[in-house]
């Protein structure tokens, strides 16, 4: 299936994995053994391959490394009673169809309506689509698929930048200033900005539009605490539909998009997930992009993190449902 100029490329879940490297071990029962494509499954996994939106933010390239580097993880860890390898399904992986293309606007605009058509043929009802790798600005069809048919959506983004940059010209920096301004989203939650990254625009769009936003350094300075955060957030939250955007330049010293010395340790990352998970009921998808890998100790690093976050999401949904 392709784009409408045909610069965009799914490729089904069963057909893809072939192409990643995986071996069997005696005496275990891995993801790698079962993993399949099935529309059956309640959690979808999507994979999508691209840089463009980091880089037309000013950011590096490597997001579109992420699915591999997961899916390269994912595939050697246990399926035991705990986790069930029945409620998984990868879909597949949204690729660039060309080697090189003219990077602007009009590039992102077509891979939105991709990222959207792919999410509404793909996803069945009722199902949750998990979505690894590319750049953030893949938020924005998320969002609104998520809308579609629904009064309101919130999401709860975990981001040392809000990505409300001006709705000048798509790119991975303003998906949800873009998603607020069209009443996709209308209740925005960001916890954990880091507040030398994000510009007077950006602050003011905060103070004017979003429900409610934090600041890393009230949590690292112990001003604000981030787990009574989600908990005052999830109360007005319990009748809508969620988003979670876990954005990965929210790590410290982890390859992505802006890396930063700065941030979340992974272990920090999972307990918040956790706690949203365990607050928020109605949870639209989940949302893991700027991961961005360029060799193979960092393949192996960003595959594991990435892992154990799918992972979570899906033993905690099991446990609570």
């Amino acid at each position: 299936m392709k784009s409408k100029c045909g610069n965009f490329l799914f490729r089904q879940g069963s057909d893809y994995l072939k192409t990643i490297p995986y071996s069997s071990r005696d005496g275990e029962i891995r993801v790698g053994d079962s993993l399949k494509s099935t529309i059956n499954a309640p959690f979808q996994i999507i994979g999508i391959q691209e840089s463009i939106g980091p880089i037309a933010n000013n950011g590096f390239s490597g997001a579109e490394n992420a699915i591999d580097a997961f899916l390269s993880q994912f595939q050697l860890t246990q399926i035991h009673e705990d986790f069930d390898i029945n409620s998984i399904s990868f879909a597949g992986v949204i690729t660039i169809d060309k080697q090189k293309l003219e990077l602007n606007s009009e590039l992102i605009k077509e891979l939105d309506d991709f990222v959207y058509e792919i999410l509404t043929v793909t996803i069945q009802p009722g199902h949750i689509p998990i979505i690894i790798g590319g750049g953030h600005n893949n938020a924005l069809p998320l969002m609104r698929w998520a809308k579609k048919n629904k009064t309101d959506l919130a999401v709860v983004n975990i981001d040392p930048h809000a990505d409300t940059r001006e709705p000048k010209g798509r790119h991975s920096g303003n998906s949800f200033s873009y998603a607020l301004n069209e009443n996709t989203l209308t209740h925005y939650h960001v916890l954990g900005l880091h507040e030398a990254y994000n510009n007077a625009y950006i602050r003011k769009f905060l103070k004017e539009k979003v429900k409610f936003y934090s600041y890393f350094e009230d949590y690292l300075f112990k001003k604000r605490n981030i787990m009574d955060d989600i908990a005052s957030i999830s109360f007005a939250l319990k009748e809508m539909s969620c988003g979670i955007e876990l954005d990965m330049d929210s790590l410290a010293n982890f390859p992505s998009s802006a890396i930063s010395p700065s941030g979340w340790t992974l272990n920090e990352l999972r307990q918040i997930s956790h706690e949203l998970l365990g607050k928020i009921p109605n949870i639209s998808y989940l949302h893991l992009p700027e991961a961005a890998p360029k060799n193979q100790e960092e393949y192996r690093m960003c595959g594991k993190a990435l892992s154990y976050l799918v992972r979570d999401f899906i033993r905690y949904n099991k446990m609570i449902s």
